[in-house]
Parts: C-alpha cells; sequence; structure tokens
C-alpha cells in the first residue's frame, strides 16, 4: 500500500521523535495542579528545548504542536467530564473534545515554538527563540478567541512562594520565569553555567521574598465583614431531576438558616443553586429571605428578558427584595453559548450546560456591588475568575472578591483543584481576599496572599462562618497588568531577531 505523501514528509520528524515529544509534553504537565510536580516540569522543558534546538524549524513546530498535546492530555483531562453528566447522551463526544483541546494547546505550541525558533541562529539562540515563543504563545492564549488563560506554564508554581511574584507581574510574569529556568538546563559550558547560576540565583531569591511574604499572618480589619459560605453538594447529574432537586434546595435552605456564633453580615449559595428563575420564582425568593433570617442572602440564578435568558447573581434582602443584580459577562464558549447561536438555535442547537434557552446571553460590564455591610464586593461567576484582565475592568477597586461557582461538571480531581488554584492566584494578584461557594466543592476563604485559610472539601455539605481578611494595598499588577510583560516579550524576541541576523548559523539536526 501507497504510505501518503504528507505521511513522510520531509517537512515532518520521523514518528519516534514526535512520541517523544508526547512524552515530554505529558511530563511537563506533571507540573500543573493537582500534581504540582514543578521541578519535573521545568526539567522535561528544558530537555525539550535542547532537544528540538538543534533542528530545523518545521521539525520544531511538529515536535512542540505534539508537546502541546500530550501537555493538554495530562494536565486538561477533566475536560470530558461534562460529557459524562449525561453520558447516554454526550459521552461520545468525551474523545473528540479531549483530541480537539489537544489539537488547539498544539497548535500555539507549534506557532510560538516554530516563530521563536526561526528567529534564531544556532541552537543558543534558537533555544531562546523557542523559549520565549512558548511564553508568547501563553499571553495570546490569554487573550485570543475569548481567551483560555488555563494551565499556562507559570501556573506550575501555584501553591509555592514563587507564586507571590504574581502580585507583580502576573501570572504570565511567572511563566517567563518558568521558561528562562528551564532554558538553562538546556545547554552546557561555561556561558550556559553562568547564565544558570545568575537566572536560579534570582529563582532563590524569588522563592525567599514569596516566603518572607507568606510569613505575615493573615489580618483582619477591626470590624470585619462576616459571612456564611454554603455548599450543598448537588451532584451535576441528579442537580435537575424532579425527585432530587427539592433535597438540594432543603439543604441550601437549612445549611443558611442553621445558628451562628457570630452575626452575619451575608450568606452566599453558589452558582445556578436554585430549579426556578428569578423573575419566575413564585414563592421561592420568599423561602430563601426567610432561611436568611434576617441576613442578606447572595445566590446564583438564572434569569430572563423576553426571549434572552442569563446567569446571574442576585442578593435579597431580609423582605424577599433583590437589592443587587449581576449578569455573568464572560461565558464559557460552547458551554454557556455557542458563537452566532440565535442562528443556530432556529435549528435546535443550544449550549452544553446552560439549563434554559438555547444558551446564556452575557451580561454588559464587570461591577462592583455596594452590599452596605458586607462592604464594596466584586462579583465573579464561575469562569470569570480565570481572567485576570476581566477583573481590572471593574470600576473601582472592591474590599473583596465573591465567585460563585459550579464545579460538579468537572469531576472530582484536577477540573475544580485547577479552577481553585486559579482564584488563589487572582487573589494574589490584586491582593484581595476572595470568599468562594461552589455546589460541590471546594468552597472556602482565600486571603489576599492566596493562601486557602478555611475550606468545606469536595463532595460534602455544609457550611462555613468566618470573618473577610483584610485586603492588601493594591498591587503593581493591579495597576499595570499584563502589558508590561508582553511589551518586555516582544522587545525580547525584537533583540532576539537582530542579534540573530549577525550570527552565523550551525548546521542542524535532522530527525
Amino acid at each position: 500500500m501507497r504510505i501518503p505523501g504528507f505521511l513522510k514528509s520531509p517537512t515532518r520528524p520521523v514518528w519516534k521523535v514526535l512520541g517523544l515529544s508526547l512524552l515530554a509534553g505529558g511530563a511537563i504537565g506533571l507540573g500543573q495542579v493537582p500534581v504540582s510536580l514543578w521541578p519535573v516540569a521545568i526539567l522535561a522543558l528544558g530537555l525539550f528545548i535542547r532537544f528540538t534546538a538543534r533542528m530545523r524549524p518545521a521539525h520544531i513546530a511538529w515536535c512542540a504542536f505534539m508537546a502541546g498535546m500530550g501537555h493538554t492530555f495530562v494536565s486538561m483531562y477533566w475536560i470530558t467530564e461534562p460529557f459524562f453528566v449525561e453520558p447516554e447522551i454526550y459521552g461520545w463526544m468525551a474523545p473528540f473534545a479531549l483530541l480537539l483541546m489537544g489539537a488547539g494547546f498544539g497548535a500555539f505550541w507549534a506557532a510560538g515554538a516554530g516563530l521563536g525558533a526561526r528567529l534564531g541562529r544556532g541552537p543558543v539562540t534558537r533555544a531562546l527563540g523557542i523559549a520565549l515563543g512558548l511564553v508568547l504563545t501563553d499571553a495570546i492564549r490569554s487573550y485570543a478567541f475569548t481567551g483560555f488563560p488555563w494551565v499556562l506554564f507559570g501556573h506550575i508554581w501555584i501553591g509555592t512562594p514563587v507564586a507571590q511574584l504574581a502580585s507583580v507581574t502576573g501570572q504570565l510574569g511567572l511563566s517567563c520565569l518558568t521558561l528562562l529556568l528551564a532554558v538553562t538546563l538546556a545547554f552546557t559550558g561555561k556561558r550556559a553555567l553562568v547564565a544558570g547560576v545568575v537566572l536560579w540565583a534570582g529563582g532563590a531569591g524569588v522563592w525567599l521574598w514569596g516566603q518572607a511574604r507568606l510569613a505575615a499572618p493573615v489580618a483582619y480589619p477591626v470590624k470585619p465583614v462576616e459571612i456564611r459560605i454554603v455548599q450543598p453538594n448537588a451532584e451535576q447529574k441528579l442537580k435537575w431531576l424532579p425527585q432530587y432537586r427539592d433535597m438540594f434546595f432543603k439543604r441550601l435552605l437549612d445549611q443558611s438558616s442553621a445558628p451562628a456564633k457570630t452575626p452575619l453580615d451575608l450568606i452566599i449559595w453558589p452558582e445556578t443553586s436554585v430549579p426556578f428563575l428569578l423573575n419566575w420564582a413564585g414563592d421561592g425568593l420568599n423561602v430563601i429571605a426567610q432561611s436568611g433570617q434576617g441576613v442578606p442572602i447572595a445566590l446564583g440564578i438564572q434569569r430572563s428578558e423576553g426571549d434572552r435568558y442569563y446567569n446571574s447573581l442576585a442578593v435579597l434582602d431580609k423582605n424577599a427584595q433583590v437589592t443587587a443584580l449581576y449578569d455573568k459577562v464572560h461565558l464559557v464558549p460552547f458551554g454557556e453559548y455557542i458563537p452566532f447561536g440565535d442562528a443556530l438555535g432556529k435549528i435546535g442547537i443550544g449550549a452544553f450546560a446552560a439549563q434554559q434557552g438555547n444558551g446564556y446571553s452575557a451580561g454588559t460590564a464587570e461591577t462592583v456591588l455596594d452590599l452596605g455591610m458586607a462592604g464594596k464586593v466584586q462579583p465573579l461567576i464561575c469562569y470569570e475568575a480565570v481572567f485576570p484582565q476581566d477583573i481590572r475592568r471593574a470600576p473601582s477597586r472592591p474590599d473583596w472578591i465573591m465567585q460563585v461557582t459550579n464545579d460538579a461538571w468537572f469531576g472530582q480531581l484536577s477540573g475544580p483543584r485547577q479552577h481553585l488554584s486559579l482564584s488563589q492566584m487572582r487573589a494574589i494578584e490584586f491582593g484581595l481576599p476572595l470568599a468562594r461557594a461552589a455546589n460541590t466543592g471546594i468552597s472556602g476563604m482565600i486571603d489576599p496572599y492566596g493562601r486557602l485559610v478555611a475550606r468545606i472539601g469536595m463532595n460534602t455539605q455544609g457550611h462555613l462562618d468566618l470573618p473577610v481578611p483584610q485586603a492588601l494595598p493594591e498591587t503593581l499588577y493591579a495597576r499595570t497588568g499584563d502589558w508590561p510583560v508582553i511589551a518586555a516579550m516582544l522587545i525580547s524576541l525584537l533583540v532576539l531577531s537582530l542579534f540573530a541576523l549577525n550570527t552565523v548559523d550551525r548546521p542542524r539536526v535532522e530527525v
């Protein structure tokens, strides 16, 4: 049988090399939460860069594509979980979703590494180009096509003192540090040794500085806001079934009405907590308000305006009146809405996770809610905690951040824990405490250093009564955002390309 030409193209490395690249990407993925083996990730990145820097750029792009797929398979396998909520309908889609996600990530890696490699002349400058190109893919992925800044290279530091650097540079600065440390492992020789010592000494300095920040005790205002976080543990595949939804609703009511040792200022329920619409609630809002016994309740709830549906957060006072309302702005593509959804809805194609209608409409703008005794709060609904740029668009600085989410869609292992870790990253970046109410977990309070000071574990019903920690002064990252790091990356790539013009290219290894 004749082999198709594209399968034996000279622009593609041999299959053995592609297989090794896939394995290298998987090893890099082990640095992500919940495994968090950051030394393994950096070593694998260094070996991958060393291995590919001697190849031609087309081969480098192929290897980066396979490494990106391997990274996705290890760190993002949980993306298949939503398809098994109703496996008889959607289960067949799961492997295709993972393959498509892997191919998408791989394409970003291939574009970044391939472009960076073309700016180099010789293995050393080519290695630097690959590293800078990969960091640039993190930046592009954070913004392009509505953005998806999940499992970035810099996220391997979450849970370590190095993560405190995000208060200065954001998560992209952590990605830069990761790739620079990795590239020092790619070469031997006197110059490489000197550069490696300098960079690793700098990394050690960041670690010690981060440890000094984390040595500070959790601080509280003189009169802190007292809140209750409620976790009902409503399993997603059962949540909306008639025989279970009243039981889950009663769990929320019982946890809200439980006695408190300290007077509460606010009770928080998770995303899409209740099985009715805000504007079609019947006596539901009165029942919710009564459970609070005079304490306002913030709850995730769906609402409609004509034929438009919104994933919202509403705050009810003791009289069941809506005193504050926020509609989710940053929706999940293909989960909460489908591009050109109005047209596709006419032929029966709707969003995957939306309970009502053919998908949600987006809210108009990020906001800060003035909740009186509970302070000024920036609401985030689920996926919105992934985007620091969205938090920066709020009209003013809040006292704290409130995230309501339903991570029951994403299984019990990596997905919910990665989502929690990204909430911790937001707290560090902005120096703000973050209260998190999750349907099945993990709920808790995160202080402005990103420390999880209290929690309700996975698959547990219960509540937490606790004060909101004191916010830190506004961080440098909160004032500047990602643009200084992005500008530094682009300037570095420009300098590398100018340097390469005056460097004689060395023979490349063909594989």
